[in-house]
């Protein structure tokens, strides 16, 4: 059984200059991961479409951050398997819409790695702040 939480970001406003303003957007997301797979999925579950050429991903295994964080879109990264899926992959489109699911696969090379039950954490944030804080425990 996994238990996701979500935490979602809500943003405020953030000036850039006279009559700029940019706002953190508001997206509703959940995460599983797999311990067999050593893989991390994020499901995009409603809310703003967000570019994933803007976000910034923090993944943290029983609070201990990856010594390797991806490098959102990657197709070849040190710490992950080749080849994520959905629009973290940049052959796909980098915009990310409601009901799309994304993941990565930690490779041997990457600690910690998942084992079943440890606590996964992730923190997506733009340049205006963190969207979501998500956490599930690996199955």
């Amino acid at each position: 059984m996994v238990v996701t939480v979500v935490l979602a970001g809500i943003g405020g406003a953030v000036a850039f200059g006279s009559d700029t303003t940019e706002s953190t957007p508001r997206v509703h997301f959940t995460v599983s991961a797999e311990a067999d797979a050593d893989r991390i999925t994020i499901t995009h579950d409603g809310g703003d479409t967000v570019s994933t050429e803007e976000l910034t991903f923090r993944i943290e295994i029983d609070g201990q951050p990856l010594a390797q964080q991806p490098p959102i879109p990657f197709f070849a990264a040190d710490g992950f398997a080749s080849g994520p899926t959905g629009p973290f992959n940049p052959a796909a489109d980098p915009m990310w819409t409601a009901g799309e699911s994304a993941s990565v696969s930690l490779a041997s090379t990457n600690a910690p790695l998942l084992d079943p039950g440890a606590t996964v954490s992730v923190t997506i944030s733009t340049d205006q702040g963190t969207v979501a804080q998500l956490e599930t425990n690996a199955a």
